[in-house]
């Protein structure tokens, strides 16, 4: 009961309704006695899920992501989250180092600082940047059973997982039935997914590096996202060939348009200028895109710059709120653009990607400008007058993460 009541006291207060309408505020009248009576169902094994209610937010590339809304009524979040905490506790004891997505204590810039040290650090040429296709969709149910019950014994946890996975999707007034697959959205999703590719790939790879490979071999993981680096090319290639063989036997694959092995790190540039090639090619992880550069005392550096698709569909969005926000007063719209432009900083603000966030301000301002001049017809503002406004309401671009080597250097 306390458990319960803890974690309806952590879920989000405007989390969207499910498909029994409950919102965190409609739930919390009569608290006491719901979360009583949850207790019982889930003693006697009565408990029984709802379906996710399919919901859609659109991808960088113009795409739709499904994302699955669970049910708060039948307190679906209620009691994956104490699920959640308990499955995180017991695999937090077994997940390896190079696993940085969902995970306590950690979060994507710890995932980015790895790969940058490890890539500066390591006699890496090759970088193979995958991505697993539709892994949150695809993933197989009797291997995940079969994963959890590996490391939990307790039969009414696994039951209740069992019953998350086959509850289904309702989209619109269409239900479908779940063969495979974990909606994303739920609180219990993100510690499946680790569990999963715990065994199907972390385990099986710590073991490949030991046994093959004969040059430095870095890994890092953030969920279905990884990027691999190798000092040989002969035996980057033959660890593709491998893990696509692994990956087919648990119902996966890697995402064709997705995985490229490209020739990356302190010598790339070299050796490709040596053979007449251009300059060494770039992959993205993470919202930034990596390249090879250098410092001011000439040696070799990841650069990381805020990827040009992620950035203009900020834009884009900054563009329509704007818009929707057109007749608002300025200093309402300055509070809400300095709270966005901080948000910015905050995650993109790495050294080394000062140019970026300096556009993206400038870009910011362009918005802002145009806006402001179509409140009337005849309105108009000069360059000087909107950068004064910018100066009051926007910050200057910051930098606001060590680097990399100095964070892991504190962490570890």
């Amino acid at each position: 009961m306390p458990h319960l009541r803890a974690a309806y006291q952590q879920l989000q207060r405007q989390a969207a309704a499910g498909v029994d309408g409950e919102t965190w505020q409609t739930y919390g009248q009569g608290l006491e006695a719901r979360l009583s009576d949850l207790s019982n169902r889930l003693r006697r094994g009565a408990y029984r899920a709802l379906p996710v209610r399919r919901g859609y937010i659109p991808k960088p590339d113009g795409r739709q992501r499904p994302l699955g809304i669970p049910a708060l009524e039948d307190t679906l979040r209620v009691v994956q989250s104490v699920t959640a905490q308990i499955c995180t506790a017991i695999g937090e004891e077994e997940f390896l180092g190079f696993s940085y997505g969902f995970r306590p204590g950690r979060n994507p810039h710890g995932a980015l600082d790895a790969l940058t040290v490890g890539i500066e650090g390591k006699r890496v040429s090759w970088v193979l940047d995958a991505d697993l296709r539709a892994f949150f969709d695809t993933l197989s149910h009797a291997w995940l059973v079969q994963f959890v019950e590996h490391r939990i014994g307790d039969r009414r946890l696994i039951a209740l997982i069992q019953k998350w996975l086959r509850a289904g999707v309702l989209d619109g007034e269409s239900w479908t039935a779940s063969e495979e697959g974990t909606p994303q959205g739920g609180l219990i999703s993100p510690i499946l997914a680790n569990i999963y590719l715990h065994y199907v790939f972390d385990l099986w790879v710590h073991e490949w590096r030991k046994r093959h490979a004969r040059g430095d071999v870095i890994v890092v993981r953030y969920a279905d996202d990884f990027v691999m680096g190798f000092e040989h090319r002969a035996e980057a290639e033959q660890f593709q060939r491998d893990l696509t063989e692994r990956l087919s036997k648990f119902h996966l694959e890697l995402h064709a348009d997705k995985t490229r092995l490209i020739e990356f790190g302190r010598f790339a540039a070299t050796n490709r200028e040596r053979r007449g090639d251009s300059k060494p090619e770039t992959f993205n992880f993470l919202g930034f895109t990596h390249l090879c550069g250098k410092t001011r005392q000439g040696k070799f550096a990841v650069w990381r710059q805020t990827m040009r698709k992620r950035m203009r569909a900020k834009l884009k969005a900054i563009k329509l709120e704007l818009k929707r926000r057109l007749h608002t007063p300025l200093p309402t719209q300055g509070q809400w653009l300095r709270a966005v432009v901080m948000g910015h900083y905050q995650y993109y603000g790495v050294p080394r990607n000062g140019p970026a966030l300096c556009e993206f301000r400038y870009q910011v301002i362009y918005l802002w400008k145009r806006a402001l001049e179509r409140r009337s017809q005849t309105a108009y503002l000069t360059w000087e007058r909107i950068y004064r406004i910018a100066e009051r309401w926007l910050p200057n671009a910051k930098i606001c993460h060590p680097y990399p080597s100095q964070r892991l250097r504190v962490t570890t």
